[in-house]
């Protein structure tokens, strides 16, 4: 049975999960988020107004005046959630830690996709594919995701966007909207990142922290890689080392931009300083324009 303070933070995210896919999103997951097809519904009388491609012919012949063929979109969708867990995920500085980012941008995922009667699942990774939880639908599912996503504590600490990515390759034999959350602090997943493009309908979420883009002047501050303990004393006084620093931020963030442009991944950045929820309704309503559109 789990300890009343986890029931109560597990039912805190929910209740504000819930908020923001019926306050704030609205229509705006089913709108982005197009089915796979249309299916015959039903046969009606012809209204003005109908489009006469719609007639159908046969009934209209024995009726002995117009009929037209009703469908609707044929949802029954899949929703995979990717969330990197490795150690760098546990560093915040402003209101949250990433996985904290990670687990409200999660819970809102899989509470809209439910709320369209759609699967979801989730993939927790490091260096390696930890743990694997099949798509479903209904609350209860959602809540072990939630659960999940919270509360699971990883054994390793690594970083392998690949092996993430190859995993969910293998697993998911349909085409799947897949979210991977990560700070995507990795190198050498790009082939992998593609194949997952060209599968599925592939949408990347960069959560980062201010203080990964740029550094105050303090002094000397000791710097502790979170994944490997490697340690590193760095005098912040110097512009040479904030702006080398500041360099490097920025060169990883347009090799993702540019990466995910390549390969039409549609990206979002979010940040733990807040407004995570509402980059996501941004995203959607961009997405909902681009489909209109098209």
């Amino acid at each position: 049975m789990l300890p009343r303070e986890v029931i109560r933070q597990i039912r805190r995210l929910q209740l504000k999960a819930r908020h923001a896919v019926e306050d704030l999103l609205g229509g705006e997951y089913h709108s982005a988020f197009k089915g796979a097809g249309l299916a015959f519904e039903e046969v009606r009388a012809y209204q003005p107004g109908d489009d006469i491609r719609t007639i159908d012919w046969n009934v209209t012949a024995r009726m002995g005046h117009p009929f037209v063929k009703r469908f609707i979109e044929e949802r029954e969708l899949t929703v995979l959630v990717a969330v990197d867990c490795s150690g760098s995920q546990q560093f915040g500085t402003r209101t949250q830690q990433k996985r904290e980012v990670a687990a409200e941008l999660a819970a809102v995922l899989a509470f809209s996709a439910i709320s369209n009667n759609d699967r979801v699942g989730l993939v927790q990774f490091t260096d390696r594919v930890e743990r694997f939880v099949p798509p479903r639908k209904g609350t209860r599912h959602v809540l072990r995701l939630i659960r999940d996503v919270l509360f699971y504590q990883p054994i390793h600490r690594g970083t392998s966007l690949r092996e993430g990515l190859d995993f969910l390759n293998r697993v998911l034999h349909r085409r799947t909207i897949v979210f991977l959350l990560s700070d995507f602090l990795d190198s050498g997943y790009e082939a992998s990142f593609k194949r997952t493009g060209r599968r599925h309908d592939f949408i990347a979420v960069r959560i980062v922290d201010p203080r990964e883009e740029e550094l105050p002047a303090v002094g000397l501050l000791e710097l502790e890689d979170a994944e490997s303990g490697e340690r590193l004393l760095l005098d912040t006084n110097s512009a040479a080392a904030r702006l080398a620093f500041r360099s490097a931020a920025q060169r990883r963030r347009e090799e993702l931009t540019q990466l995910t442009r390549r390969t039409r991944v549609d990206l979002i950045e979010v940040s733990t300083d807040g407004g995570h929820l509402d980059a996501l309704i941004r995203f959607f309503r961009l997405r909902e324009r681009r489909l209109r559109r098209s």
